[in-house]
Order: structure tokens, then sequence, then C-alpha cells
């Protein structure tokens, strides 16, 4: 084959991909449980002593953050899975 051929033959499948799943193109997603896996991540990282001394406060108050986070929501998301 010719790398002209080559090329339209990737380009065609390209397109197929794209047709068939539209879905995947809709843009970045970041979900509850995302955020409730990067919270166990950090609490990892931290009790393995990953993270330096004088970064701890920053750590720490992104923490504080998506745990209130994740305890304002979750309640929320297990009444909408409920019902």
């Amino acid at each position: 084959m010719t790398e002209e051929k080559v090329a339209n033959k990737e380009s065609e499948a390209q397109k197929a991909d794209t047709t068939a799943n539209p879905v995947e193109n809709s843009g970045p997603e970041l979900t509850v449980q995302d955020l409730a896996a990067i919270k166990q991540i950090i609490d990892v990282a931290s009790s393995r002593g990953a993270f330096k001394p004088n970064e701890m406060m920053t750590i720490g108050q992104v923490y504080t953050k998506l745990e209130t986070f994740l305890n304002a929501v979750q309640p929320q998301q297990a009444q909408s899975q409920g019902d």
C-alpha cells in the first residue's frame, strides 16, 4: 500500500471511532467517586510521608475543603440514587 492509502484508511478509522462513540468526546468528567478516590490518595500519601513539612499546610487545606464538599454531596447522591 502507498502512504496515501494508509493515511486514508487511518482517517476513515478515526471518523468511524468518533461517530460510533460520541459520548467519549463530550469532554473531561470528574465525579464524586473520583473526588473520594483523591481523598484516599491523600490519606495514603500522607501516611507514607510523601509530603514535605512545608507542603503540609497546603495539603491540609485542600484535604479539608475536599472532605467538607464530599460530606455535603454524598448524602444528596445517596438520596437521589435511592429514588
